[in-house]
């Protein structure tokens, strides 16, 4: 009898060892699973990024727009930066543009030519002084909603500085253009012209303001360079140079 209990006791104190071992075996199982579980999810789930403000956002247009303008001045100023691209070239003032038919006729093209170029010489002597002009009008820029901006088309933060800052961006560039002007002497190339077309009969008399025309065709020829600008930053991430572009654009 003592010998049936001996070995009834030696079996429950083997399966409850062996149960124990099993439990012992599973959760270690369970803890290398979820630590492996917990590693992938670590991997696979990004980190999310901190929420946009609307404040943020425009800090960032108003970069993205500056840094623009500064590139934009500088491809500008240089010898035949209106002159060579087509985009930007200023050509003969439009409301003028039967007196230039004409004088072609008569064999003045070389002069045509000098006259055209020297517009555009003025224009890139006034893009040398354009940066912080523009710089001043995007920093006073008013703007409440950035990310109707922001969300808008590639362009949409260029469309609202035209929008909203052309009048007194003119009034404050027009001075470095007529400063521009008269240093490359745009009126000496066009004064031999238009008093040889004045003095044909049945015309009639021309005398376009110069200053006005080339003022607006430079601004112009900016605003088109800074929305290239605009839609570089917007499209590739190598154009986002600063941690608040890439923050803002980067989303």
């Amino acid at each position: 009898m003592r010998y049936l209990l001996a070995i009834a006791l030696l079996f429950a104190l083997t399966n409850l060892h062996s149960q124990s071992l099993k439990d012992k075996l599973k959760q270690k199982k369970d803890s290398i699973e979820k630590a492996a579980k917990d590693k992938a999810n670590a991997i696979i789930t990004p980190t999310v990024p901190p929420a946009l403000t609307n404040e943020e956002v425009i800090k960032g247009l108003k970069e993205a727009l500056t840094i623009g303008t500064n590139s934009s001045s500088s491809v500008a100023s240089k010898l035949d930066g209106y002159y060579k691209n087509p985009k930007i070239f200023i050509p003969w003032p439009e409301e003028a543009i039967d007196m230039k038919t004409r004088l072609t006729k008569l064999g003045m093209q070389k002069k045509i030519t000098e006259f055209e170029t020297s517009l555009n010489r003025a224009a890139e002597e006034a893009a040398k002084n354009a940066a912080p002009i523009f710089i001043d009008a995007i920093t006073n820029m008013s703007l409440t909603d950035g990310f109707a901006i922001l969300k808008g088309a590639d362009t949409a933060a260029t469309n609202y500085l035209r929008k909203t800052t052309y009048a007194p961006l003119k009034d404050k560039f027009k001075p470095v253009v007529i400063e521009a002007i008269n240093k490359v002497k745009v009126t000496s190339y066009w004064k031999p012209l238009v008093t040889k077309y004045n003095k044909l009969p049945g015309v009639k008399k021309q005398n376009p303001d110069l200053e006005e025309y080339v003022t607006i065709k430079a601004i112009n020829g900016l605003m088109l360079l800074i929305a290239e600008e605009e839609i570089k930053i917007r499209k590739d991430p190598m154009a986002r140079v600063t941690d608040l572009l890439k923050k803002v654009f980067g989303k």
